[in-house]
């Protein structure tokens, strides 16, 4: 084993992976802390012997009828996937932050008792609700005929299993926002939320088992399914609310208006209507909720956060974080490049955008103000970064393993498209940093003050789970397969480190995955509420429509427009939701504009994700403020400059297919060679530094322009670049034109 012990007084990164704890969430000790740990650390193994077709009894040769028995069938492991995170975040996740909590200790303990019993109460009809639940599955397993049509069946559905759950739903949600709930310990109504989500996966688990699963959404369909459906969707709109805030959840609540209210809207908004039986009892299948999002998330993105669980407890993101500071720390501005390369190698195993911002920019904010960044520029340089570590390969966050569930394309094609753009996006990000350096004369650190590079190259091993997942992948395993792989290395790799992991840290690992997995798991669902109604409603087509409209007056026009209805439905909305419900209105009228899909979805996905830099509301902007101090617009309008190449980058791709890597070998590196010296001028045009010197404003918009040509990716346009550059350049060190200065004229003072 390789002892680094030695080095660590060197190092700078402690736990920058660490998981954060938020306002609203409960500090278990005892018996509780210990149960929700076990429940969390199953609930992701499970999720890893399912996904590689292991079981107890597989392994064992042991055969007992309660062990799990994989492969499980897909829509009932999808309906488990939601219930499992839905009782992991009730467990886990207040409904309101703790900090918030203004009523003295008396009155909260004498509204606690009275909220109790009433909770108490509630747990009379959720009970209810299970017990039938499972009632009506053992009736169908023995044969019961079981229909929509039949009178006695839909007497059962409404008034034992629906009517009672809808009056535990209702009320539980209702009284968590008013109980005083304690930190150390379960909240009542929660746990009545948990009996709810049961309740909800064995009813649908019972029916979908049978021949009913195809009478969804016409009056065959048992009502109940329209019950279970309803509480599904209320229960998981609460859990987005408590782990991602309201944006996604108000908008899910537009898309659910819309369903009811769209026969009433004019033009090509008009939809047919729907009764609340039929929407209901199809939006809880693979039309909606458990389609592609759940779908994913089940499988590709439950598995990479195992992964990074497992990176985390072998502390590799510490090791990503001093190894930039030890490439990049002395360099003028050291921190905020050190931030670029730390978010990108972070963004490989962090999911978000604003939890990328978190983990690396309590480290890199502070640093960058101490160098002389103002906070609101530190804190949008790590916005503007963190953002990019989601189009960063092999893993891009979880878009891009919605964006081939969506597309079929395979996930290794989406993640070699993605190279060029994302070194765009990256260099663009440096070049805006280091303008912004020499404009200021600011230093980089010193030697004394940064880990110890050879110390760092010599455990340059930690990069193996992330070689094998990228070897694994083009040598043409399954995601599964290669990220399973991945994750065994990062439990070897540790034994060459100080944090060996035995069996409690692999328990720990699995744990804290589990956690990990209760936001994305509920985005995902709560995302698949609005796919639902965009695929039943039709209004996707309708927006494709739309979009050839405008395409017969300029394609520009209708790119434009598409870029605006992505950025505006991805803002205050984590990437995953951002893209997933971006590809389902945006995405098809692309296609239909005759682009290819793969552009067509990259050009959505990159916006969904620069929305979280977008004013006016950009999550990674505001979580960078929050740690920089520094006012949360002011923060987003800078990370929004910052990140500028970010949205010229897909009309780049949209009009050079050669940077998604769709040409030759000499085709390719030319389209990167400009693109790159286009994003120079780019950043040069913004930042006013060039040569140098400082810019005048006419001199930085010839550079803009100069830019644009080179970006465009044509050999008439490169050249015209070109000579515009050596003009800019001649102007520069000739005539040497002071900021707010004119060019001097003959015969003119």
């Amino acid at each position: 084993m390789t002892d680094t012990r030695a080095d660590d007084d060197h190092l700078i990164a402690h736990d920058v992976d660490a998981e954060p704890v938020e306002s609203n969430r409960r500090l278990l000790v005892g018996w509780r802390g210990i149960f929700l740990a076990a429940f969390a650390a199953l609930y992701a193994a499970l999720h890893m012997a399912a996904l590689n077709g292991l079981s107890i009894s597989g392994l064992t040769g042991v055969s007992l009828p309660l062990l799990p028995q994989f492969p499980v069938e897909t829509w009932n492991f999808r309906i488990v996937h939601v219930a499992g995170a839905l009782m992991l975040g009730f467990l886990l996740y207040n409904a309101y932050s703790f900090s918030n909590t203004v009523v003295s200790e008396t009155e909260a303990r004498s509204e606690r008792k009275l909220t109790g019993w009433i909770a108490l109460a509630l747990f009379v009809p959720a009970l209810l609700s299970l017990g039938a639940a499972f009632w009506f599955s053992v009736q169908i397993q023995g044969g019961a005929m079981w229909n929509g049509i039949d009178p006695a069946v839909r007497f059962r559905e409404v008034w034992l299993f629906g009517m009672p759950l809808f009056l535990a739903t209702a009320g539980g949600i209702a009284l968590s926002w008013i109980h005083s709930a304690e930190r150390d310990r379960f909240a009542m109504p929660d746990l009545v939320l948990c009996v709810c989500a049961v309740a909800v996966a064995v009813y649908l688990i019972a029916i979908y088992g049978t021949s009913m699963r195809m009478s969804t959404g016409s009056d065959f369909a048992p009502i109940g399914i329209s019950f279970a459906a309803t509480a599904g969707v209320a229960l998981i709109m609460e859990m987005t609310r408590r782990v991602a805030g309201l944006a996604l959840v108000v908008i899910s609540l537009v898309f659910l208006s819309y369903v009811f209210l769209g026969h009433t809207l004019p033009g090509f908004l008009n939809a047919p209507p729907f009764s609340w039986q039929r929407f209901f009892s199809q939006v809880y299948t693979d039309a909606g909720i458990l389609g592609p999002t759940t779908a994913v998330s089940s499988t590709y993105i439950i598995l990479f956060i195992i992964f990074a669980a497992f990176l985390q407890a072998s502390k590799v993101g510490d090791y990503f974080v001093n190894f930039a500071f030890a490439l990049a720390g002395r360099s003028r501005g050291g921190p905020a490049k050190v931030a670029i390369f730390a978010s990108g190698l972070m963004g490989m195993i962090n999911g978000t955008s604003a939890g990328n911002v978190v983990a690396t920019g309590s480290l890199t904010i502070p640093l960058m103000k101490k160098v002389g960044y103002d906070k609101r520029t530190a804190g949008a340089v790590e916005a503007a970064a963190s953002t990019g570590g989601q189009i960063m390969p092999p893993i891009m966050g979880a878009g891009a393993f919605i964006m081939a569930e969506i597309t079929g394309i395979p996930y290794t094609e989406i993640a070699i498209a993605a190279v060029i753009p994302a070194i765009l996006y990256f260099v663009s990000i440096y070049f805006m940093v280091d303008f912004e350096a020499a404009k200021l004369g600011m230093r980089g650190m010193r030697q004394d003050e940064l880990p110890r590079f050879k110390a760092m190259a010599r455990q340059a091993y930690l990069f193996l789970p992330i070689l094998i997942l990228i070897v694994a992948l083009f040598l043409g395993y399954s995601v599964i397969r290669a990220g399973t792989y991945a994750t065994a290395a990062a439990a070897v790799v540790s034994w060459l480190t100080p944090y060996r992991m035995g069996l409690k840290s692999i328990t720990k690992a699995f744990e804290t995955a589990g956690i990990m997995s209760i936001q994305i798991t509920a985005v995902c669902a709560c995302a698949g509420i609005i796919v639902g109604v965009i695929s039943l409603t039709g209004v996707g087509a309708r927006f494709s429509n739309l979009l050839l409209g405008l395409a017969g007056v300029s394609q520009l026009l209708a790119l434009i427009f598409a870029m605006m209805i992505s950025i505006l439905l991805g803002m205050g909305m984590p990437t995953t939701a951002a893209y997933a419900v971006a590809a389902s209105v945006v995405a098809p009228g692309l296609v239909n504009l005759g682009i290819d899909q793969l552009t067509a979805h990259f050009f959505v996905f990159y916006f969904a994700v620069v929305s979280a830099i977008t004013p006016p509301v950009a999550l990674a902007s505001y979580a960078a403020a929050g740690v920089s101090g520094a006012n949360p617009m002011e923060t987003s309008v800078a990370s929004f400059k910052i990140g500028i190449a970010a949205f010229i980058v897909p009309f780049m791709f949209f009009y050079n297919s050669a940077l998604l890597m769709d040409g030759g070998f000499f085709e390719i590196a030319r389209a990167l060679l400009t693109a790159t010296v286009g994003v120079f001028l780019l950043s040069s045009g913004v930042q006013g530094w060039l040569a140098g010197e400082r810019a005048t404003w006419w001199l930085r918009v010839l550079l803009v322009i100069a830019a644009l040509f080179m970006i465009a990716g044509g050999f008439v346009s490169d050249l015209i670049g070109l000579v515009l550059v050596g003009v800019i350049y001649g102007i520069l060190k000739l005539l040497h034109p002071k900021p707010g200065t004119t060019i001097p004229v003959r015969g003119m003072d």
